[in-house]
């Protein structure tokens, strides 16, 4: 799968079948559902899941909590617009 067909994939009720949770709650947080979202990665200890629960948390606009995930998830803290953190993480896990 692309970015572009999970992108296409958001008029849909659920995401795709087959995601990684990571993916998944990056589809369910651009659906609008951030507690669903943050709920798919809040207690999943892989980098990927760390890095997404990052940038959650930078997106609900805690940068303290964020950076502890980001530091956890072995990355630096993402400075760019939230929409191309959005696009780059799905890129990365898929």
């Amino acid at each position: 799968m692309t970015v572009e067909e999970l992108r296409e994939s958001l008029s849909w009720a659920e995401p795709p079948g087959g995601l990684t949770a990571p993916v998944a709650a990056l589809w369910w947080d651009a659906k609008g559902d951030w507690g669903r979202a943050h709920g798919m990665v809040d207690e999943l200890e892989t980098s990927e899941g760390m890095a997404v629960h990052a940038y959650l948390h930078r997106k609900e606009g805690e940068a303290w909590n964020a950076d502890y995930w980001y530091r956890r998830a072995g990355r630096r803290f993402h400075r760019s617009a939230l929409d191309e953190e959005w696009a780059a993480l799905a890129e990365g896990l898929l």
